[in-house]
C-alpha cells in the first residue's frame, strides 16, 4: 500500500509522535528516553500494527515519552490512516 507524509500524536507527556513517510520495507527509527528498556516492544507495537493495516513499506519517525501500548496503536494507526486515506474501520 503506497503512502504519503503523514504523522499523528502530541509530545506531551504520555504521548507518542509518529511520522510516516514513504520507504523501502519498515524501518522504525525510535527516540525515546525509555529506549534502553522498552525499545524493543516500542518497535514491535508500531511494526504490528503497520503490518496489521497492510503497510509493507514505510519509514516510521518516532518520538516517545511515555506513551502505553494502546496510545502507540491509536497514533500508529491514525497516522497511517492519514498517510493512506484508507479507512481501516470500514473494513
Amino acid at each position: 500500500m503506497e503512502v504519503k507524509n503523514a504523522m499523528a500524536g502530541t509530545l506531551e507527556s504520555g504521548d507518542i509522535v509518529i511520522q510516516i513517510s514513504p520507504g523501502d520495507g519498515l524501518t522504525v527509527d525510535l527516540q525515546s528516553s525509555v529506549s534502553a528498556q522498552f525499545g524493543r516492544q516500542i518497535k514491535a507495537v508500531i511494526t504490528e500494527t503497520l503490518e496489521g493495516l497492510g503497510i509493507e513499506n514505510a519509514y516510521v519517525k518516532a518520538t516517545d515519552k511515555g506513551a502505553l501500548d494502546c496510545t502507540i496503536r491509536a497514533r500508529v494507526t491514525a497516522a497511517a490512516v492519514r498517510a493512506t486515506g484508507k479507512d481501516v474501520w470500514k473494513d
